[in-house]
């Protein structure tokens, strides 16, 4: 090997290993460890079988570890916009609603933090944990009338939309914090972001009992897939192991329309990046569903 090949050889290394020191950081923060795999005891009856499979799972292995090393690098690629939870799709509670209302809204949500807002959906005025309210509502026993759930609200951190997702992780563990709004430059809500999300960035979906399937994603019997406009374009080749391009559009939506450059009318289909697209159903300027499936499905 060359002296430059031996240069790059080592840089190459020098990169990788930095980016498994700071996983196993990242993850230990979280109280997760790396340990070591040993390999599985094998009983002579089936180990023929599991020496099949072996193969199979070394290379899914292989797959899911540059996928995770990709997310690192990715870090100071995206921004949080790029893979915030959109306002449209934001769940969030009008704060001048009656307080029982209110109480029922939050404890019937799948989500333990919700952004409470009065007038409009840009004055967001707090954050409200549903620990925090569990404990309120302990405390005035289980009266919901008695709630105010200003006094129980956290103030809502405003984070601008062109923050890098590094950035952002760093300030998530500075401030031992898991939520942030997003604005923009106008200090308009864009949406928010929350750590799970920036961690699935890096080791992939990270699911537990109370997570629901994709939403606005609904897969059809004829291999064709239904989504509705709002679906962000990373979230979507994640979930379908898809490579749509998510460069100059962040929606599905804003892709067809980058694409065709005009807002199209419903039933109107287009092909493009080996899709068909046809749209379902248009809202005013904004394209609300399409159908998705490979080109050559006709």
């Amino acid at each position: 090997m060359t002296d430059a090949g031996w240069i790059v050889a080592a840089v190459l290394a020098a990169i990788v290993l930095l980016a498994l020191l700071f996983r196993a950081r990242l993850l230990a923060a979280f109280g997760y460890a790396l340990r070591p795999l040993e390999p599985p005891q094998r009983s002579e009856r089936n180990g023929k079988e599991e020496e099949k499979d072996e193969p199979r799972r070394d290379g899914a292995t292989a797959g899911e570890e540059r996928n995770r090393l990709e997310g690192l690098f990715d870090l100071e690629e995206l921004e949080v916009s790029d893979i915030m939870v959109h306002r449209t799709n934001m769940r969030s509670v009008n704060a001048d609603n009656a307080p029982e209302a209110v109480v029922r809204e939050i404890l019937t949500s799948p989500h333990t933090r919700m952004p409470l807002w009065k007038g409009s959906l840009d004055n967001i005025v707090g954050v409200l944990h549903a620990k925090d309210l569990l404990r309120a509502l302990n405390e005035v026993g289980n009266d919901f009338s008695q709630i105010d759930v200003m006094k129980i609200a956290a103030k809502p951190w405003f984070v601008p939309d062109t923050t890098t997702l590094q950035e952002q992780l760093n300030a998530f563990l500075r401030r031992k914090a898991h939520f942030a709004i997003v604005v923009d430059e106008y200090g308009e809500v864009e949406g928010l972001v929350t750590l799970e999300d920036i961690i699935e960035e890096i080791v992939g979906e990270i699911a537990d009992e109370h997570d629901v399937d994709m939403q606005g994603v609904k897969k059809e019997a004829d291999g064709s897939v239904v989504v509705e406009g709002t679906v962000p374009i990373r979230d979507l080749n994640r979930a379908l192991d898809w490579d749509l391009p998510d460069e100059e559009a962040t929606t599905i939506a804003g892709l067809v329309i980058h694409e065709t450059q005009s807002i199209p009318e419903e039933k109107q289909a287009f092909t493009f990046h080996g899709k068909r697209f046809v749209v379902m159903k248009r809202d005013k300027n904004r394209i609300a569903r399409l159908r998705i499936r490979p080109a050559g499905d006709g």
